[in-house]
């Protein structure tokens, strides 16, 4: 059956969300590379769309020198400036899957040695130099499995 992009075939059968713990929602988001980070520029929310890496239960993302967020991160005292992050794997056509959310702090990485490190392991998928890092800890982790029949394994 051809399905042209305008007019995708929906299922009609209801999804049956499902409650993510914080480990299977992590373990989720570091099987993906791209997500979104979400924060405030000029008092207002700014979504980015960005890869990551997952280390030591962190999100890694890399960044550029003038980016606002590079900029709003260095600037920031204590444990670092608040944040969203948002990665998922939806299905456009059966609508089945999972998103998860990260709220938590980032931070500048500053020490050379572990720059050089996340350089090494995360590849920017945009044609600019990215030369900065940002590490993401965690603070509140959720997730949501979607499924037709509720049984988490069927995704």
């Amino acid at each position: 059956m051809n399905h042209d992009n305008n007019h995708r075939h929906i299922t009609a059968e209801p999804r049956r969300r499902i409650e993510l713990g914080s480990v299977e929602a992590l373990r989720l988001l570091g099987s993906v590379s791209l997500g979104r980070i979400v924060f405030t520029q000029h008092a207002l929310p700014t979504v980015r769309p960005v890869n990551h890496v997952l280390d030591g239960g962190d999100i890694v993302i890399r960044t550029h020198e003038a980016a606002a967020l590079t900029m709003h991160a260095r600037q920031t005292e204590g444990p670092g400036v608040v944040v969203a992050y948002e990665a998922d794997d939806i299905d456009p056509d059966t609508h089945l899957g999972w998103s998860v959310v990260v709220t938590g702090y980032a931070r500048l990485v500053t020490e050379p040695g572990e720059l050089a490190r996340y350089q090494g392991m995360l590849r920017p998928w945009v044609d600019q130099t990215m030369d900065q890092a940002i590490r993401i800890h965690p603070d509140l982790v959720t997730g949501v499995l979607l499924t037709a029949d509720g049984r988490p394994g069927e995704v």
